[in-house]
């Protein structure tokens, strides 16, 4: 004790950083994770067959995955965040990963979009095309999981191979006034998005028809959780995948839900 209190102040204060970093670093290593995922508030309704939705990851937690250049490259073309944006970043960055799946009934609500080619077209119609569909929202100026979940789309459909069009990927905006058709045509060109990949803007009240019928509304874009749905054709129940699932495992869940149709 003596040695410590002759010490000059700024050894002290790095002693003191250096000391208070060790003790801070288990609580948020991988064994907390799991602790701070269960304390998630549960936000899915009890559907009508009984299922209930369990509480999905924050759309800002990170599982680890790496990020290609086009992800990079998403990121660096996003706005600059404020802040208070960082710092709710930061908090974000601190919840638990890992995927949830439930079977669910959704009815698609009828609204117009607009697809990043200009056209207006009817969801219903989009969804029904009588290819299985496999749909997500995002927004393009989202640094953080929006790109991990276009990068894992731009995976997967890299391992369908040849069966890649026979597949209708989907990709709502959470953020039609910023996201054009244009900007959507540019963010769906960093992921190599084919034509079975689709890009959907449209009214901010036809999005939020969309996300609450898919019970994903959160009220602000930085609320959104990451959640992946995949149907094998119109009239079946909806597999969805509430957190950020790696590319291999959307492979094994469109198996799956082709297989059980």
């Amino acid at each position: 004790m003596k040695t410590i209190r002759n010490l000059p102040l700024k050894v002290l204060c790095v002693f003191s950083a250096g000391l208070l970093g060790a003790i801070a670093t288990p609580l948020y290593g991988a064994d907390n994770a799991d602790d701070t995922t269960g304390n998630a508030t549960a936000e899915h309704a009890a559907t009508d067959d009984g299922t209930t939705n369990s509480p999905a990851p924050d759309h800002h937690a990170m599982n680890g995955m790496a990020m290609n250049d086009e992800a990079m490259d998403a990121m660096d073309a996003a706005a600059p965040a404020t802040q208070d944006d960082t710092a709710a970043h930061e908090h974000h960055h601190m919840m638990g990963s890992g995927t949830i799946k439930t079977t669910v009934d959704y009815t698609v609500p009828s609204v117009t979009l607009v697809r990043e080619d200009g056209k207006q077209v009817s969801l219903t119609d989009e969804l029904n095309d009588g290819r299985p569909v496999l749909l997500t929202f995002i927004y393009t100026t989202c640094t953080t999981v929006c790109p991990m979940v276009s990068q894992t789309f731009q995976e997967f459909q890299e391992k369908l191979g040849s069966e890649r069009d026979k597949v209708h990927l989907v990709s709502i905006s959470i953020d039609p006034e910023e996201d054009t058709p244009e900007r959507l045509k540019a963010y769906a060109a960093r992921f190599n998005a084919g034509p079975e990949w689709q890009l959907y803007t449209g009214t901010v009240e036809a999005s939020i028809a969309a996300q609450q019928a898919f019970n994903v509304y959160r009220g602000d874009k930085m609320n959104h959780t990451a959640a992946v749905f995949f149907r094998a054709a119109p009239g079946r129940q909806w597999l969805r995948i509430d957190g950020l699932a790696s590319p291999a495992e959307l492979l094994d869940a469109y198996r799956q839900v082709i297989t059980a149709q």
